[in-house]
């Protein structure tokens, strides 16, 4: 008598949550964790993100494609999560994917994987069609949405700017000290976008407006060595680079 043991493969699976910007929240995405593991996924990582689904450019997104490994599954909030890219850029960034031996397992998506993967001949070809346009159909679908945001956003702001109500996005000024409190401690800029929950991007611009709030206070703080060194009766020493006063 022998005893057979039988393993189940482990369902690996790689979730992906993103917002647009710095001031949204993750929170409610975090409950697709513990879904995923609920529905029997053994989740090898989690990617969290701010930046545009417009952007084929994004770290972690990027960072993910690039740790998929075979059978595993890429697990969203809805397909815009993914991408709100043109169509072709989506369809390349899906094509990424697939190459990586890796599929989707979004809300809102029919999966046939496991039909296709069950049929043969002609079955196979028009299940694997299907497939294809019913993702397509989504990424557009989410691209639409994008676009229609952004006009309705360009419109308001048109009609405002007319009645003269239109002041722009408030700063986040709680952000923006964290940000530069840990940039005055020597912290890198990444470093920084890590510890103060934002973008690499939020991180260059809000230093670059420091700085010219700081040269607007004191022009002098930006006068180029060169020029100073060339006004009469003016010298720097080099030990020290002191500024001249004009």
């Amino acid at each position: 008598m022998t005893n057979e043991i039988t393993s189940t493969p482990i369902r690996a699976a790689r979730v992906y949550l993103r917002v647009s910007t710095d001031e949204q929240d993750l929170t409610r995405q975090e409950a697709i964790v513990a879904g995923a593991r609920a529905s029997g996924y053994y989740v090898a990582a989690v990617y969290r993100e701010k930046a545009s689904g417009a952007r084929p450019d994004r770290p972690e997104l990027l960072r993910m494609v690039a740790d998929l490994q075979p059978g595993e599954v890429v697990v969203a909030e809805k397909i815009d999560r993914i991408s709100r890219l043109p169509l072709a850029e989506a369809e390349l960034l899906v094509a990424t994917i697939r190459a990586k031996g890796a599929r989707l397992a979004v809300p809102g998506i029919v999966d046939l994987s496991e039909l296709v993967a069950d049929s043969a001949g002609v079955a196979r070809i028009v299940l694997e069609a299907v497939q294809d346009m019913l993702l397509r159909l989504a990424l557009q679908t989410a691209r639409d949405d994008y676009d229609t945001r952004r006009e309705r956003q360009r419109e308001g702001i048109e009609i405002a700017k007319r009645a003269g109500r239109y002041n722009g996005r408030k700063p986040n000024l709680a952000l923006h000290k964290r940000i530069m409190g840990l940039r005055e401690t020597g912290m890198s800029i990444s470093r920084t976008a890590e510890l103060a929950g934002c973008s690499i991007a939020q991180v260059k611009r809000v230093t670059a407006l420091q700085r010219s709030k700081v040269a607007s206070a004191d022009p002098t703080s930006l006068v180029d060595v060169k020029d100073v060194s060339q006004r009469p009766g003016c010298s720097i020493p080099s030990e020290k680079k002191k500024r001249c006063a004009a």
